[in-house]
């Protein structure tokens, strides 16, 4: 049965407290493989500013700063965010920041934003909240990147719908670059265009 509302921060801290890695995100083929052809969409070879939101245990995150001139990247997590900035720490120019979003939304503007396995745990409300955060934080012309497993979950949304509800929200700002689907996710880019 799903739920109506975002998940709590406390349900991610308790699985990472739990089980240190809960969908084995260092081991995992399946993940492994998600983020080569993650990495392998991606538009450019180098971006300025990137924020990565959900990044979990910095296993992507330490990956993605290898094309990212700064990288911010946020979780929920207090022992993920530990973890993240372990995994990390070789790599200055990376930030990793414990925020909620979107109440807690950090300032700045970034040219990548990428919301990996994230958007499905948010509510109607908060995704029409995230997306007034997304219009004001990235560049003009910059893109947003999302990846989401599409089998079935007891999440406030599915994979498909969380796609669409982002993308209805963001309006007429999104030019979709590319939306792939593969056995067990999709991955969509969009590239945002200033207002009017």
């Amino acid at each position: 049965m799903r739920r109506e509302h975002s998940i709590e921060p406390e349900y991610f801290e308790a699985l990472y407290k739990d089980k240190g890695d809960p969908w084995e995100f260092e081991t995992s083929p399946y993940e492994a493989a998600k983020y080569d052809e993650t990495l392998a969409a991606l538009p450019k070879e180098r971006f300025e500013n990137g924020l990565e939101v959900g990044c979990a245990n910095g296993v992507l995150t330490a990956r993605l700063g290898a094309r990212c001139d700064a990288l911010l990247a946020l979780d929920v997590s207090e022992t993920a965010v530990a973890a993240a900035r372990q995994r990390c720490a070789d790599q200055s120019h990376i930030r990793i920041e414990q925020r909620r979003l979107p109440e807690d939304a950090p300032a700045g503007t970034f040219d990548l934003i990428l919301l990996s396995e994230v958007v499905y745990y948010w509510d109607s409300a908060d995704i029409v909240r995230l997306a007034a955060y997304i219009r004001s934080a990235a560049a003009s012309g910059g893109y947003v990147m999302l990846v989401h497993w599409i089998g079935e979950t007891d999440y406030p949304k599915s994979g498909d719908d969380a796609v669409a509800e982002l993308h209805a929200a963001l309006g007429d700002r999104v030019t979709v670059v590319r939306s792939d689907r593969h056995e067990a996710y999709r991955l969509d880019l969009w590239r945002l265009e200033d207002a009017g």
